[in-house]
C-alpha cells in the first residue's frame, strides 16, 4: 500500500454536505459523480495531499443507505492507493483478510476498487484503489 488515497464519509444530503465541507476546506469539491453499481453519488475534495469523498445513497438498498440507517452519518471507509490491486488482493487473502470482491470493480474518480470486510480489519471498511489505465 502506497498511501491513504481518501477517507469516505457517508452523508444523508450531498448538496448540504458539499456546502458544509466547502466552508470547512475553503474550496468546493473538484468532482462529483454517480456510481450506479454501488447506488451512490459522490463528491471529492482535495485536502492537502489527501482526499475526502462524500457519499450519498441513490436508493434505499445501497450500502451507504444501509450504513446510515445502522450507524448514522460519518466515516464509512478508509481507502488506500495500491500499485497492483490484483497482487494486493491476493496478498491480503493469503494474510487471512476477508476480501468482499475478489475481482476489482469500477469505482469513482477513475479507480479500480476492492474492499476488505470490516470484521477482518477491526471494524474499519478498507478500500483498495488503483488508478485505471488510460
Amino acid at each position: 500500500m502506497n498511501k491513504i488515497e481518501h477517507i469516505g464519509i457517508a452523508v444523508k444530503d450531498l448538496e448540504a454536505s458539499n456546502e458544509l465541507f466547502s466552508k470547512l476546506y475553503g474550496k468546493p469539491p473538484y468532482k462529483s459523480e454517480t456510481v450506479e453499481s454501488e447506488g451512490v453519488t459522490t463528491s471529492f475534495f482535495d485536502v492537502g495531499p489527501n482526499k475526502i469523498e462524500l457519499l450519498e445513497a441513490t436508493n434505499p438498498d445501497s450500502p451507504i443507505a444501509k450504513f446510515i440507517a445502522k450507524k448514522g452519518e460519518g466515516i464509512h471507509h478508509i481507502a488506500f492507493d495500491v500499485t497492483d490491486i490484483y497482487a494486493e488482493i491476493a496478498r491480503l487473502k493469503e494474510e487471512g483478510f476477508t476480501v468482499l470482491n475478489e475481482t476489482p470493480k469500477d469505482g469513482a474518480d477513475n479507480k479500480l476498487v476492492a474492499f476488505l470486510h470490516p470484521k477482518s480489519t477491526n471494524g474499519v471498511l478498507i478500500e483498495l484503489c488503483q488508478e485505471k489505465p488510460k
